[in-house]
Protein backbone atom coordinates (compact mmCIF):
# COMPACT_ATOMS: atom_id res chain seq x y z
CA UNK A 1 0.00 0.00 0.00
CA UNK A 2 1.55 3.52 -1.36
CA UNK A 3 2.33 5.99 1.73
CA UNK A 4 0.29 9.22 1.51
CA UNK A 5 1.63 12.36 2.13
CA UNK A 6 -0.83 15.16 3.83
CA UNK A 7 -0.98 18.27 6.14
CA UNK A 8 -3.19 18.49 9.24
CA UNK A 9 -4.92 21.48 9.61
CA UNK A 10 -5.99 21.28 13.01
CA UNK A 11 -5.59 17.75 14.98
CA UNK A 12 -8.86 15.69 15.58
CA UNK A 13 -8.28 13.21 18.44
CA UNK A 14 -7.87 10.19 16.72
CA UNK A 15 -4.45 12.22 15.05
CA UNK A 16 -3.68 13.45 18.70
CA UNK A 17 -3.54 9.73 19.35
CA UNK A 18 -1.57 8.40 16.49
CA UNK A 19 0.90 11.26 16.50
CA UNK A 20 1.45 10.39 20.49
CA UNK A 21 2.06 6.50 19.89
CA UNK A 22 4.12 7.80 16.51
CA UNK A 23 6.29 9.92 19.33
CA UNK A 24 6.29 7.64 22.22
CA UNK A 25 7.88 5.29 19.84
CA UNK A 26 10.26 7.24 18.71
CA UNK A 27 11.49 8.53 22.55
CA UNK A 28 11.39 4.59 23.51
CA UNK A 29 13.72 4.00 20.86
CA UNK A 30 16.29 6.61 21.72
CA UNK A 31 15.50 9.16 19.27
CA UNK A 32 16.80 12.51 20.50
CA UNK A 33 13.69 14.93 19.97
CA UNK A 34 13.62 17.07 22.84
CA UNK A 35 12.52 14.44 25.61
CA UNK A 36 14.44 12.48 28.18
CA UNK A 37 13.24 9.02 29.02
CA UNK A 38 11.35 8.30 31.47
CA UNK A 39 8.51 9.40 29.36
CA UNK A 40 5.12 8.34 28.98
CA UNK A 41 2.72 8.13 26.59
CA UNK A 42 0.77 11.12 28.65
CA UNK A 43 3.24 12.79 27.96
CA UNK A 44 3.04 12.59 24.15
CA UNK A 45 -0.48 13.46 24.68
CA UNK A 46 -0.06 16.84 26.25
CA UNK A 47 3.29 17.57 23.62
CA UNK A 48 0.50 16.98 20.47
CA UNK A 49 -2.26 18.88 22.77
CA UNK A 50 0.08 22.18 23.14
CA UNK A 51 1.20 22.71 19.70
CA UNK A 52 -2.94 21.82 18.38
CA UNK A 53 -3.71 25.26 18.80
CA UNK A 54 -0.65 26.46 16.41
CA UNK A 55 -1.62 24.03 13.86
CA UNK A 56 -5.26 25.44 14.10
CA UNK A 57 -3.69 28.97 13.62
CA UNK A 58 -1.62 27.84 10.35
CA UNK A 59 1.61 29.27 12.28
CA UNK A 60 2.82 25.71 12.65
CA UNK A 61 2.58 23.09 9.40
CA UNK A 62 2.30 19.92 10.28
CA UNK A 63 2.50 17.09 7.56
CA UNK A 64 1.64 13.02 8.53
CA UNK A 65 2.65 10.46 6.40
CA UNK A 66 0.23 7.75 6.15
CA UNK A 67 -0.33 4.03 5.32
CA UNK A 68 -3.82 2.56 5.16
CA UNK A 69 -5.18 5.28 7.65
CA UNK A 70 -2.55 4.68 10.24
CA UNK A 71 0.11 7.48 11.15
CA UNK A 72 3.69 6.36 10.07
CA UNK A 73 5.73 9.65 10.62
CA UNK A 74 5.20 13.14 10.78
CA UNK A 75 7.23 16.38 10.50
CA UNK A 76 6.50 19.93 10.99
CA UNK A 77 7.65 23.65 10.04
CA UNK A 78 7.08 26.35 12.63
CA UNK A 79 6.71 29.67 11.06
CA UNK A 80 8.62 32.39 12.22
CA UNK A 81 7.02 35.23 13.60
CA UNK A 82 9.64 37.87 13.79
CA UNK A 83 8.77 40.96 11.44
CA UNK A 84 12.30 40.29 9.94
CA UNK A 85 12.53 36.71 8.94
CA UNK A 86 9.01 36.46 6.80
CA UNK A 87 10.88 33.65 4.80
CA UNK A 88 12.35 31.54 7.25
CA UNK A 89 10.99 28.80 9.27
CA UNK A 90 12.45 25.56 11.48
CA UNK A 91 12.01 21.80 10.46
CA UNK A 92 10.94 20.15 13.92
CA UNK A 93 10.05 16.98 15.10
CA UNK A 94 10.72 14.52 11.94
CA UNK A 95 9.75 11.36 13.65
CA UNK A 96 8.85 7.90 12.02
CA UNK A 97 8.20 5.14 14.07
CA UNK A 98 10.63 2.43 14.28
CA UNK A 99 8.18 -0.47 12.34
CA UNK A 100 8.37 2.15 9.27
CA UNK A 101 11.76 3.20 9.32
CA UNK A 102 14.10 2.10 5.90
CA UNK A 103 11.39 2.68 3.38
CA UNK A 104 11.98 6.23 2.66
CA UNK A 105 9.08 8.06 4.82
CA UNK A 106 11.45 10.58 5.94
CA UNK A 107 12.54 11.07 2.96
CA UNK A 108 9.38 12.12 1.34
CA UNK A 109 8.23 14.08 4.65
CA UNK A 110 10.78 16.29 4.13
CA UNK A 111 10.41 16.69 0.15
CA UNK A 112 6.61 17.50 0.86
CA UNK A 113 7.49 19.76 3.50
CA UNK A 114 9.84 22.08 1.05
CA UNK A 115 7.30 22.41 -1.28
CA UNK A 116 4.70 23.33 1.29
CA UNK A 117 6.89 25.62 2.70
CA UNK A 118 7.63 27.42 -0.65
CA UNK A 119 4.07 27.64 -0.73
CA UNK A 120 4.08 29.46 2.65
CA UNK A 121 6.67 31.84 1.61
CA UNK A 122 9.61 30.27 3.45
CA UNK A 123 12.47 29.69 1.22
CA UNK A 124 14.83 29.34 4.19
CA UNK A 125 14.54 26.47 6.35
CA UNK A 126 16.78 25.51 9.40
CA UNK A 127 17.19 22.49 12.10
CA UNK A 128 18.93 21.12 14.39
CA UNK A 129 19.78 17.38 15.39
CA UNK A 130 21.70 15.20 17.29
CA UNK A 131 25.40 15.31 15.97
CA UNK A 132 26.45 11.77 13.70
CA UNK A 133 22.92 10.35 14.30
CA UNK A 134 21.03 8.58 11.52
CA UNK A 135 18.95 12.23 11.24
CA UNK A 136 21.94 13.93 9.95
CA UNK A 137 23.18 11.42 6.92
CA UNK A 138 19.29 11.66 5.58
CA UNK A 139 19.77 15.74 5.84
CA UNK A 140 22.85 15.38 3.92
CA UNK A 141 21.59 13.67 1.51
CA UNK A 142 18.57 15.85 0.84
CA UNK A 143 20.75 18.33 0.26
CA UNK A 144 21.20 19.91 3.20
CA UNK A 145 24.36 22.05 4.63
CA UNK A 146 25.94 21.57 7.57
CA UNK A 147 26.71 24.67 9.57
CA UNK A 148 28.30 23.20 12.41
CA UNK A 149 28.09 21.30 15.74
CA UNK A 150 27.61 22.54 19.09
CA UNK A 151 28.89 19.91 22.13
CA UNK A 152 26.88 19.21 24.81
CA UNK A 153 24.02 20.86 23.47
CA UNK A 154 21.26 18.87 25.07
CA UNK A 155 20.67 15.59 27.27
CA UNK A 156 20.49 12.66 25.77
CA UNK A 157 17.21 10.61 25.73
CA UNK A 158 18.90 7.89 28.38
CA UNK A 159 21.03 10.82 29.60
CA UNK A 160 24.66 12.17 29.29
CA UNK A 161 25.12 15.10 27.36
CA UNK A 162 24.78 15.25 23.00
CA UNK A 163 26.20 17.00 20.45
CA UNK A 164 23.85 19.05 18.24
CA UNK A 165 24.72 19.66 14.60
CA UNK A 166 22.75 22.75 12.43
CA UNK A 167 21.71 22.71 9.13
CA UNK A 168 19.91 24.70 6.77
CA UNK A 169 18.28 24.79 3.25
CA UNK A 170 17.83 27.45 0.97
CA UNK A 171 14.86 26.54 -1.43
CA UNK A 172 14.97 29.43 -3.73
CA UNK A 173 17.15 32.49 -4.97
CA UNK A 174 17.45 35.15 -1.86
CA UNK A 175 15.36 37.91 -2.78
CA UNK A 176 16.46 41.66 -1.02
CA UNK A 177 13.44 43.07 0.35
CA UNK A 178 12.95 46.96 -0.66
Amino acid sequence: MPIAIRRLHALEPDHITQLSRVLFDCVEGGASVNFVWPFSEQEAREFWLRLAPEVQAGTRLLLVAEEAGRVLGTVNLALCWQPNQPHHADVTKLLVERSARRRGVASQLMRELERVALQAGRHLLTLDTEAEGPAERLYTSLGWTRLGVVPGYALGTYGGMCAATFFYKQLTERRSVT
